[in-house]
């Protein structure tokens, strides 16, 4: 991976194996990928979990107040997951 804007978090899949997730931002969307081991290749994550987008927000707001990123950034994130999961506390 490697890209620029790219965030990363590892967290545990459904049946309690490590995974490493990480999110691209591409314009006002953001990519999703995952992996299981170090070597192997990345996969698209077509449907995040609620938890995933909480995570990227999480990070999001970390690097605005480092003014890493711009704050639209955190506004965008906070749509996309109002988009995706209406009922979803924020």
């Amino acid at each position: 991976m490697g890209a620029k804007g790219e965030i990363g978090w590892r967290r545990l899949d459904d049946d309690g194996v490590r995974v490493k997730i990480s999110a691209q931002p591409n314009r006002n969307k953001w990519s999703f990928f995952y992996q299981y081991r170090r070597n192997e290749h990345w996969e698209d994550l077509t449907n995040p979990t609620l938890e995933d987008w909480q995570e990227l927000l999480d990070s999001v707001r970390r690097r605005v107040s480092r003014r890493l990123m711009q704050p639209e950034a955190e506004k965008n994130v906070i749509n996309l997951i109002r988009l995706n999961y209406p009922d979803a506390e924020i």
